[in-house]
């Protein structure tokens, strides 16, 4: 009498029949499939033993059904990408993903290296300078309108230049007779004092501080004998070449204000109506 010979889930002769041995085992071929066989992720059928099976991470597929998501082109050959549960082969995802260089106006490629700003992507070798057309890389760069330019370009082009020295300003500065300035280089004609930030005057084209300008050019107070600039002391009278601060403009005699007041000269002085009768 023949050892037996059967299926160790339903127990069936396996004689004559197809079988898969499992851990010394032997099954038929539907309970093999029914134990052991994996589920489609794509079309949630089992795979069956005759059947190529593929899988990624912990998912299995049929080999038909291991599909782009998009274009339905086979991936058992092709390089892909998991999105979710979807796969998509590569061009289907840079398509729908992937952001495109500005420049060249091809594909940034997942992974690869890329530069954003203002909502636009470039590879890395073609965000270039718009003066010497080297990769700005990380460095610092300049926008205007729609070029970008690294920072010694773009200060060689477009940076204002000192109307003294003749150096670009980086920053700062001041503005004389529409003209930019370093800070340090607007200084006053007579003793070079910096005028950024205090009251100055000019003469001619020259920048003066008032002290400097007072001295050469203002006229003096025939009272006082002190310049008359116009900063600090308010408006000033003149009279026959001669002039005088409002405050000093009085009787010689009996010092009242002379200022909207009738008044007579005797000899270099100035006198009040009453001072003149007496």
């Amino acid at each position: 009498m023949s050892e037996a010979f059967d299926c160790e889930n339903c127990k069936e002769s396996l004689y004559g029949r197809k079988y898969i041995q499992v851990d010394d085992s032997p099954h038929c071929i539907p309970c093999y499939d029914r134990l052991y066989a994996n589920t489609c992720q794509k079309c949630k059928e089992l795979i069956g033993h005759n059947c190529k099976e593929l899988y990624y991470e912990d998912r299995h597929y049929h080999e038909h059904c291991f599909l782009c998501m998009r274009c339905e082109r086979s991936l058992a050959e092709e390089p892909f990408t998991c999105q979710g549960e979807a796969l998509l082969c590569n061009d289907c995802y840079c398509n729908e993903f992937s952001s495109q260089c500005v420049a060249c106006k091809k594909t940034v490629m997942p992974g690869s290296r890329k530069l954003e700003y203002g909502g636009s992507s470039w590879h890395e070798e073609c965000f270039v300078c718009g003066a010497c057309e080297k990769p700005i890389g990380s460095q610092a760069f300049i926008p205007d309108k729609n070029d970008y330019y690294c920072v010694p370009c773009y200060e060689s082009r477009f940076a204002p230049r000192c109307s003294h020295c003749k150096k670009i300003l980086v920053k700062g500065g001041v503005t004389y007779r529409d003209e930019p300035w370093h800070k340090e280089c607007f200084v006053c004609t007579g003793c070079k004092t910096q005028l950024a930030g205090q009251a100055f005057t000019s003469q001619g084209e020259d920048p003066y501080c008032v002290k400097c300008f007072s001295n050469i050019y203002a006229q003096k107070c025939s009272a006082c004998n002190k310049p008359i600039t116009g900063f600090g002391e308010g408006k000033y009278i003149s009279f026959e070449n001669r002039q005088w601060h409002q405050p000093c403009f009085k009787c010689a005699q009996c010092s009242v204000s002379l200022v909207g007041a009738g008044f007579f000269p005797e000899g270099d002085k100035i006198v009040c109506k009453d001072c003149f009768s007496n």
